[in-house]
């Protein structure tokens, strides 16, 4: 009698435990996945941030090329031609440098495929306030006294952090990574994924088959 009252309890303590058991099971596996999900989201991110240290780094690297040109042709016009006035020579230097600026950075730093006649006119749109708004600054700075080299150097730094964030987020925010270098990058990374994939599952089912293998001649043996 005692040990027909004492099962009805033993099979609810083991039906609670295997209730446990599934459930726990069950809310491991959704923290198992939200951990990954979590990861992937990690990873996603400091992809993105690298992505975008290079970016501005490609950036930097043709500003200062075009800053080069641009400093370069100013300090040709006004020093060896003997121009005195800022606005002409200033002008002049900002479009040779835009040209290059403009041209290396769509095809490599932002690698766009937007409409190039669409993505200049932004661009010009930009030189539209700045050039007129830096030319009268860089005067007012001369006619205080200051070297005009100087005030080029500054308007040019005032230039670069403007135009860099000008052109990341109203001219190429829509068309990031679509030409044709973008394109080759990404076919190459989908392709390493794969055989990357391939090997791990390669090497997996090696270590499968010498395990059955294993087994089989161990169950010859006995």
């Amino acid at each position: 009698m005692q040990i027909a009252q004492n099962q009805p309890k033993s099979f609810e303590n083991m039906a609670n435990l295997c209730y446990i058991c599934v459930t726990g099971g069950k809310n491991m596996e959704k923290t198992q996945n939200l951990e990954n999900v979590k990861t992937i989201k990690e990873k996603k991110s400091a992809q993105e941030k690298k992505q975008e240290f290079f970016r501005f780094v490609k950036f930097l690297l043709f500003s200062i090329s075009a800053g080069v040109i641009q400093f370069g042709s100013f300090a040709l016009m006004t020093e060896a031609f003997g121009w005195d006035n800022f606005w002409g020579p200033h002008i002049i230097s900002v479009v040779l440098s835009v040209i290059w600026n403009f041209t290396f950075n769509r095809k490599f730093t932002f690698k766009s495929a937007n409409n190039v006649t669409f993505a200049m006119m932004l661009v010009l749109a930009y030189y539209v306030v700045f050039t007129p708004a830096s030319a009268f600054g860089g005067q007012a700075l001369e006619n205080a006294g200051w070297n005009g080299l100087l005030v080029e150097a500054l308007m040019m730094i005032i230039n670069f952090v403007t135009e860099f964030l000008y052109q990341r987020y109203v001219v190429f925010k829509n068309s990031l990574n679509t030409n044709s270098l973008a394109k080759r990058k990404i076919k190459e990374a989908i392709l390493q994924m794969e055989q990357s994939k391939f090997a791990k599952t390669s090497v997996s089912d090696l270590k499968k088959a010498a395990n059955v293998s294993i087994e089989k001649s161990y169950k010859k043996e006995i």
